[in-house]
């Protein structure tokens, strides 16, 4: 069972790296919507604020807790906003197709956290066992 203990390490490892990414990214992102110059009355200004106040509270309530719980928490924060982001499309008219806006929404969320990795957005460490393709 000396495997196990590596094995465990090695997750360990990954979910650190993740949630330390996680943290870096968000500062950045809300550093650059502070900067963003647009209209403050307009419905993406809304947006970009309820977006922000929602990944300041994500970031502030991980930071809050032992170490070895923020990635457990982070990963059920995605899994809440998920169902969040399903609860308020199914009260949207289907004829402005909230299921499409939703999965675009995601996916645009998936290419900005790629944006502002400097470093491609994970580490190379062969212990881990993971593998990445560019």
């Amino acid at each position: 069972m000396c495997g196990e203990l590596d094995d465990d390490d090695a997750g360990q490892k990954l979910e650190d790296h993740l949630y330390t990414s996680f943290l870096a990214h968000a500062r950045r992102l809300l550093a650059e919507q502070t900067r963003a110059k647009i209209d403050p009355a307009s419905p993406a200004a809304y947006a970009d604020r309820l977006f922000s106040d929602a990944l300041n509270r994500c970031s502030r309530d991980c930071e809050r807790l032992d170490e070895d719980k923020r990635y457990d928490t982070l990963s059920m924060q995605a899994l809440v906003f998920a169902r969040l982001a399903g609860f308020l499309a199914s009260h949207v008219a289907l004829n402005e197709d909230p299921l499409r806006k939703m999965m675009e929404a995601m996916m645009h969320g998936y290419t900005e956290a790629e944006a502002l990795a400097p470093d491609h957005g994970h580490f190379h460490d062969d212990e881990t066992g993971y593998d990445h393709q560019h």
